[in-house]
């Protein structure tokens, strides 16, 4: 009985269990927190369990090879995501990325040579190798891009034709090693570095704002490398995990396109605003007059609403200005003003951005309501209050058929009747196109750090 309950089976159900509990209790603020504790948990206990239970003859100095991986990967992966600001978090989460991909990759280097003969496990080793290599350099150009390493697009000659020579050659020689039985070390590695540059390759062109599609897509890379892994050793715990990751990965993908109004192939193939000359000439179309407001202006407009709703964005985020805002909306209510925040699924730089950044000043969840849900509400609300999002409330995806960004779900900030916009200067947001809205007669815009506008928006509100 004891042999059975801590068999390595049942911790890996149980592993298993955890995985997909915690991924649920990820779809809601108010659980996500623990749901992350409960998966990590089963990830620690299946790590436990391969050490402890595992019945094989294991040398000694894998055990000092293994905890010396886990002490080394915690201590940084510790200290990293303790010091990362929000607003870095996409580039974390492609440099983890990358890390996952590495991990399949590097199996399958090691691994390959154990195989020989074994068609269906080489099968799986290379297709695991190919998709992490390329789910690594992927990312490590994603994370180089978002961190402003690589802050020029860079457009390769007939690149499209490039990249899908270069993956149906790579495909090809798989397929050549996989049914030749070759056990070549030498083949076995050219295809790893093939790998690698098709994963350069393939997202050194896009960017804009495609990038937060393609981290997403390529996290989904990296759980079907992972599950691929799972698959050749038989490991219950790593293959579903694997296909937890690839899956929500992919539909997330999805999601984002559709937010977007993008199709996956325009993401892949398309540079962001390229392409023609109405998309060019949208990036400049958008001019007037512009109305400028001050702290106090905004304040007295604000005091005397019955409903303002906040519209927050990257650059909220990059003030480090939730706190704030979070005092000026419960000021704004002790004054009996109706407050709500305006959530677009792509606000920030990835999904969920502002839901977690919000959180983090203890917002009350109901006020955060998603974009299909307070559209409506637009042109009921007295005054808008816009702090660093640009794109997301461009009425141009609405009016402007020329515009990359057309067709685009945005929120309906226009429809209010007064609308205040947080901007730094008038520089163009992460899509790169002028905004129409800046321009409407019902806009005014407060120049200024968000965090310092806000605080003397609050300032002036607690004078009155």
């Amino acid at each position: 009985m004891m042999t059975y309950l801590f068999s390595l089976e049942i911790i890996y159900l149980i592993a298993s269990v955890t995985y997909i509990v915690g991924l649920k209790m990820l779809g809601h603020p108010e659980t996500a927190r623990k749901g992350n504790l409960i998966a990590a948990f089963g990830m620690t206990l299946a790590i436990l369990g391969t050490i402890f239970l595992f019945e094989g003859e294991v040398q000694p100095k894998v055990y000092y090879l293994i905890g010396g991986a886990i002490l080394i990967g915690t201590l940084f992966g510790w200290g990293i995501a303790k010091k990362v600001d929000m607003t870095k978090m996409p580039e974390l989460v492609s440099l983890f990325n990358g890390m996952g991909g590495a991990s399949a990759a590097i199996i399958g280097l090691i691994e390959f040579g154990h195989y020989t003969g074994d068609t269906i496990s080489i099968l799986t080793i290379i297709a695991g190798m190919i998709i992490g290599s390329i789910s690594f350099s992927g990312s490590m150009i994603a994370w180089a891009k978002l961190n402003g390493t690589l802050n020029k697009p860079v457009r390769l000659p007939a690149y499209n034709i490039v990249n899908n020579v270069v993956l149906a050659a790579i495909l090809g020689f798989g397929v050549y090693i996989t049914l030749s039985g070759s056990d070549s070390q030498l083949y076995l590695y050219l295809l790893f570095f093939a790998a690698l540059l098709y994963g350069v390759l393939f997202v050194i062109p896009i960017g804009g704002a495609d990038m937060p599609v393609v981290i997403s897509l390529l996290n989904s890379f990296t759980g079907l490398a992972a599950a691929f892994a799972g698959f050749l050793y038989g490991n219950m715990v790593m293959l579903t995990g694997g296909i937890l990751v690839g899956s929500a990965g992919t539909i997330l993908t999805f999601a984002m396109c559709d937010a977007m109004n993008r199709p996956l192939s325009s993401v892949i193939f398309g540079a962001f605003g390229e392409g023609s000359a109405g998309a060019s000439a949208a990036k400049k179309s958008a001019q007037g007059n512009l109305k400028k407001t001050t702290p106090s202006d905004a304040a007295i407009l604000m005091n005397y609403a019955n409903q303002v709703i906040i519209v927050p964005g990257y650059g909220l985020a990059v003030a480090q200005a939730q706190h704030v805002i979070h005092e000026l909306e419960l000021l704004l209510e002790e004054k009996g003003v109706q407050v709500k925040y305006a959530i677009h699924p792509v606000a920030g730089r990835m999904p969920g951005h502002m839901n977690v950044l919000l959180a983090e000043t203890n917002v009350d969840y109901d006020k955060l309501i998603e974009m299909e849900d307070i559209n409506s509400d637009f042109q009921n609300t007295d005054a808008v209050l816009v702090v660093g999002a640009n794109d997301v409330v461009n009425p141009a995806a609405h009016n402007d058929p020329a515009s990359p960004i057309y067709g685009m779900p945005i929120l309906d900030v226009e429809n209010a009747k007064t609308i205040i916009i947080n901007k730094r200067s008038m520089n163009p947001g992460y899509a790169g196109i002028e905004n129409e809205l800046f321009f409407n007669q019902k806009t005014s815009m407060l120049f200024g750090d968000a965090k310092d506008v806000l605080t003397k928006l609050v300032q002036e509100l607690k004078a009155m």
